[in-house]
């Protein structure tokens, strides 16, 4: 029985840049899921690094159709100046993918921020006040995680531009319909947490000694409330990417004078598949499998390493012929206990 505190108190003394979400994570993964942790860290790497430095990167501008040499060829197949050929409208494939990853990130920063922000609130309040504000919160909730995200992202484009976007109308287009939809689900993961911790005694305590409700929410709920948070946000990133995405393929995307956008790529690309010309769907397609791919695979390692039962019995597995064996098999035997 006093193995898990032994652990915690270890954890505690580990340098602060150990205990982050990411990197305890890994520290915590082995075999199989170790390796799709790292996969999952490399794909969303090359993809941030690549909307980073977009502008080194990428050749031409994302609306560029022309050099000092002339106009780009339309429909170039892949190789000379253009590594991944060009459209029929004369862009460049390359330099449209790599912007293309700017957009995203845009996309994701605004969305998945302003989730957080609203559903973190109202989670912490709906849970800690509870009576008919939280009936009221709870009912809305549900009401709002029916409709589809895409449905409600096509409806906000129209709304904010017509239907064709700048660079931030289609932006505002696309965030406004994921926060909308993705509020639900931080509302329901904080304000579980935060019904959980209200009746813990450190709560009790705060409250005898007469601290406020707005201070007992934000400090003392807050910290232990969003710890799941890393695990939702990277699920949602990659979920605000193909709703970008499939704005922009329906037709309600981003201008392609006015920003690089996958799914707008992907739709001009439609007719040049009978033709044989697949290079100008295939290179932003793979974008978006990738990028996707990476987002998802962290997700899931931090869910499955957030699970201490599975830990234990990969720690304890990993340890079987190691020099760590003792400490895999406490995190094991704690595991146990802990679900007991």
């Amino acid at each position: 029985m006093s193995i898990e505190p032994s652990i915690a108190a270890e954890n505690r003394r580990a340098p602060w840049y150990r205990r982050l979400p990411v990197v305890s994570h890994f520290n915590k993964s082995v075999g199989l899921q170790r390796g799709m942790l790292v996969a999952g860290l490399v794909l969303t790497a090359v993809f941030l690094l690549t909307a980073i430095f977009a502008p080194l990167i990428a050749p031409y501008g994302f609306s560029q159709i022309s050099a000092a040499d002339g106009s780009f060829p339309a429909q170039e197949a892949p190789g000379g100046k253009h590594l991944m050929g060009t459209t029929v409208g004369g862009y460049d494939v390359f330099s449209r993918v790599v912007w293309g990853a700017q957009t995203a990130v845009l996309v994701i920063v605004v969305a998945v921020l302003m989730s957080i922000f609203i559903g973190v609130a109202l989670g912490l309040v709906s849970g800690y006040i509870g009576g008919w504000l939280d009936r009221i919160l709870v009912v809305i909730a549900d009401a709002v995680y029916a409709f589809p995200s895409l449905l409600v992202a096509i409806v906000m484009a129209i709304v904010i531009s017509g239907g064709r976007s700048s660079l931030w109308g289609g932006i505002l287009a696309a965030a406004i319909s994921i926060t909308v939809v993705f509020i639900p689900q931080y509302f329901r993961v904080i304000r579980a947490e935060t019904i959980r911790l209200k009746a813990e005694p450190f709560v009790e305590s705060a409250k005898v000694v007469g601290a406020s409700n707005i201070r007992i929410m934000s400090r003392h709920i807050f910290k232990n409330a969003t710890r799941t948070l890393p695990l939702i946000f990277t699920l949602n990133a990659s979920e605000a990417i193909l709703t970008l995405a499939g704005l922009g393929f329906l037709g309600f995307g981003i201008e392609p004078t006015s920003a690089a956008e996958w799914g707008f790529d992907l739709n001009k690309a439609l007719a040049d598949t009978t033709s044989g010309i697949w290079w100008t769907g295939v290179f932003p397609g793979l974008a978006i499998v990738l990028t996707v791919l990476g987002l998802t695979l962290v997700g899931e390692s931090i869910n499955d390493l957030n699970d201490p039962r599975l830990r234990g019995r990969r720690a304890a597995s990993a340890g079987k012929g190691g020099p760590d064996s003792t400490t895999a098999a406490q995190a094991a035997i704690a595991a146990e206990v802990s679900s007991s």
